[in-house]
């Protein structure tokens, strides 16, 4: 197996499963030429907590996706997730020094945006330009050139648990894999699945991974805000394995075979007949009672997301759609159920900023590390410095720069 110039990789550390994308760069844009997953250890609500089982999911992986690519991995742009990303917005104002808007000026702007006291334990490991504010004309998106005496900005932060992102980058390594870029894993999805004219207009993504889901609001071609929710696709099958006296080896096939979409008109539908716990006998599990389960999980899913929202004042008057992706996306019945909780037009968000020579079905499962692979392809394009580069303590520094620049050029 041979090292191939123009090769970007992406690498989804989830609770459930390691997703990998291997994309090669072309003229038309990234095409995705192989895939590699293995079910996680060591990870456990989007955190990793053993590096040595986490550091062998990802080994599994990704052989899979060399055997699949046929090219040899060896570097890798990685994603952050979990209940520990937190963030908030934050504004900064300064004098325009000779009347024309200098990179100075804007460098300047945005530290004293990000010049906020947060606890020791914590890195600012992205700091995103919403707009810019020239002598009170508002709206801008890259105000360099523009004339003017005051320039102000309103940004958004993104801030993780330090030990997170270093054990992130160590499973890597034992894996044989060096770290180019931590990248956050919401913003890599909703570079994959969101449209132009929805970040635009204004839509709120939820990323259902197994263990946590990821929020993401954008609007006027910016992010405005993004959270995690410590629930996921995990606690509906534990929910139906504790209520119901089912074994976790069968709750996929129950979400699969049971929609929570007509839960007072299933009484008509025949049960399902499962091995109970342990395996020593077959019984009858009420389709009825599994669907309220499911609809339960689904529903504090929707509210949490939908009172973090409020919290920062979203509602439908500034949303035109909500983007449900992930692989708990396609549970059945939770894209209606969505729809009905927010009120707006919803949909299942599938990868649609790439191409596959291969004929790839790349479902929501793959949202994150398609998304990672094209930040690997923006920074390759756009970066004077190495292609790929080890994750080393000085890392925060540079990833701040290099985000900035992406998502205000990815969501212009």
């Amino acid at each position: 197996m041979k090292r191939k110039d123009g090769v970007i990789v992406g690498i989804d550390i989830g609770t459930t499963r390691i997703c990998v994308a291997v994309g090669e760069e072309t003229e038309a844009g990234l095409d995705i030429i192989g895939v590699g997953t293995h079910p996680s250890q060591g990870v456990r609500r989007g955190v990793v907590v053993d590096s040595d089982a986490a550091a062998g999911s990802i080994k599994q992986a990704i052989e899979q996706a060399e055997a699949m690519s046929g090219c040899e991995i060896t570097s890798a742009y990685a994603g952050i997730s979990g209940s520990h990303i937190q963030s908030f917005n934050s504004h900064g104002i300064v004098a325009v020094k000779d009347r024309e808007v200098r990179d100075g000026d804007v460098r300047r702007v945005i530290d004293v945006a990000k010049a906020t006291s947060i606890p020791m334990d914590r890195e600012v490991i992205h700091v995103i330009p919403q707009e810019f504010i020239l002598d009170d004309q508002d709206g801008i998106r890259e105000p360099l050139g523009m004339t003017g005496v005051r320039l102000e900005v309103k940004v958004h932060i993104v801030t993780a648990h330090v030990t997170a992102a270093q054990q992130v980058t160590e499973c890597c390594n034992r894996a044989g894999i060096n770290v180019a870029d931590v990248v956050l894993g919401a913003g890599a999805t909703a570079s994959s699945v969101l449209s132009d004219d929805e970040r635009e207009l204004g839509v709120c993504m939820l990323d259902i991974g197994g263990g946590t889901t990821d929020i993401a609001v954008f609007g006027g071609g910016s992010v405005k805000h993004t959270s995690v929710l410590d629930m996921g696709a995990c606690d509906f099958s534990e929910d139906i394995a504790a209520n119901l006296g089912t074994s976790f080896e069968v709750t996929d096939r129950c979400k699969e075979e049971s929609s929570f979409v007509s839960v007072v008109d299933s009484a008509d539908v025949a049960d399902l007949t499962e091995s109970s716990v342990g395996g020593d006998e077959e019984r009858e599990v009420a389709r009825h009672a599994m669907r309220q389960t499911i609809d339960a999980r689904a529903g504090q899913v929707l509210t949490e997301a939908l009172s973090r929202l409020s919290e920062d004042g979203f509602d439908d008057r500034n949303l035109c759609g909500v983007v449900l992706t992930g692989g708990g996306a396609e549970l059945a019945g939770l894209l209606e159920r969505a729809e009905k909780e927010f009120g707006l037009p919803t949909r299942i968000g599938s990868v649609i900023k790439v191409s596959s020579s291969g004929n790839l079905e790349l479902d929501p499962t793959w949202a994150t590390a398609v998304g990672l692979a094209l930040f690997g392809t923006w920074q390759q394009r756009t970066s004077r410095s190495s292609r790929f580069r080890i994750r080393d303590e000085s890392i925060f520094g540079r990833v701040k720069q290099r985000m900035r620049d992406w998502f205000f050029a990815e969501f212009d």
